[in-house]
């Protein structure tokens, strides 16, 4: 069968396939701790639900405008504006099922066959799909570990050309957890308004971080609010992530574009998980602050345990619910221990699901119980120690 060639290089996320295998495992009478899947492993807070079942009750089960309810972008446009000190209006803010529209529908709008972008690796394996379905060219650049996983900005510097149309970074970001610090956003701001780029901040686990961090957005700095696109959600912060609600903050005349996007190819964000949403925005936010405290307690945990595993080092993640340790001093690459945990009970990632510069790493969620952390490091040691 012939497809389009904008198919051809699709691939699954790697958690998924590792997902499927850990569970074609537990078929068999496997016993697997999944440290592979990204997502909160707590419920939805209740008074969200209960919003979103008096909604249906109330018939608000209809279609509604493509960018969204009205009162939900209000609520947004305040609430992400006063967390980044910038000014937003409601008409910047796109709602969309899930974030990921407003990582695919920007490019879309933005990126013509032949445009540059440059986007982090490690990553999220999105990025580079939808660079691809637009028709422009992936231009990758390192993240450093020495410098707390943000970019090289020596290689950002030699990746900027004059066809480069789009820079994207994730910070928090997935899956090393680190934060990019303000100068390095300004050293990527500076780039930006000299050569006319576009930049896609993906903040999505903007309110996941730890030891009381304030984390930087480029939005906020002289200039970039007029060049920059937001991407933000509730599955992360509220656990929400099978609900798929998203929200993309950018320039009015982009979020036309987005919004006639969204009208062509789903129509509308379901109603009733958007006043959900106003709910979450407007109601009690210690939920949110009592899940990324237990986060950072097991952080501190998976970061301990794996810095005792031989030929192991892992720095401390700033955000996110992930670790992305270096396993080089095993002398094995990534996916051959990544496969070999999976055998020993342990379902995790290799760095190179993440991009080649990932390779010498795997990304752990601790997004799991601490009782099944510990089990975790147990038989991860014993791997390492019956190799």
């Amino acid at each position: 069968m012939n497809f389009a060639a904008r198919t051809q290089t699709l691939k699954p996320e790697g958690a998924y396939d590792v997902l499927a295998r850990a569970q074609a495992l537990e078929a068999l009478g496997h016993n697997i701790v999944h440290l592979e899947i990204g997502e909160p492993d707590f419920d939805t807070p209740a008074n969200i639900g209960q919003a979103a079942a008096e909604a249906i009750q109330a018939g608000k089960t209809h279609y509604n405008p493509s960018a969204g309810i009205g009162p939900l972008r209000e609520v947004i446009a305040q609430d992400a504006g006063q967390r980044r000190g910038i000014s937003v209006r409601p008409s910047q803010v796109v709602i969309g099922p899930g974030a990921k529209p407003s990582l695919f529908f920007p490019t879309l709008a933005l990126v013509n066959p032949g445009d540059e972008v440059i986007y982090p690796d490690p990553g999220f394996p999105t990025y580079r799909m939808m660079i691809d379905v637009a028709g422009g060219v992936p231009v990758p650049v390192p993240l450093l570990e020495a410098n707390g996983f943000s970019f090289d900005l020596e290689a950002f510097d030699r990746a900027i050309s004059p066809r480069t149309r789009m820079i994207i970074f994730n910070s928090p970001g997935n899956p090393t957890g680190g934060v990019m610090p303000k100068a390095d956003l300004e050293h990527i701001a500076a780039a930006a308004l000299e050569h006319d780029i576009w930049v896609l901040a993906d903040e999505i686990y903007s309110r996941i971080v730890f030891d009381g961090r304030h984390v930087p957005s480029i939005a906020s700095l002289d200039g970039m609010l007029e060049r920059t696109i937001l991407l933000d959600g509730f599955s992360k912060t509220y656990a929400m992530t099978g609900w798929r609600l998203g929200y993309g903050i950018m320039p009015e005349p982009l979020a036309e574009k987005v919004s006639l996007l969204l009208n062509h190819s789903v129509g509308c964000t379901a109603m009733f998980t958007q006043v959900a949403g106003i709910e979450a925005v407007t109601g009690p936010q210690e939920p949110a602050e009592e899940m990324v405290a237990e986060f950072q307690r097991r952080r501190e945990v998976i970061v301990d345990g794996l810095n005792r595993l031989p030929g192991f080092r892992c720095r401390k993640p700033e955000g996110t619910f992930y670790a992305f340790p270096n396993m080089e001093g095993t002398g094995l690459t990534c996916e051959d221990l990544a496969n070999r945990f999976l055998e020993g009970g342990v379902a995790l990632l290799p760095g190179t699901a993440f991009g080649r510069h990932g390779a010498g790493f795997l990304r752990l969620s601790f997004a799991n119980s601490t009782e099944n952390i510990h089990l975790a490091l147990e038989r991860m040691e014993k791997v390492l120690r019956d190799r």
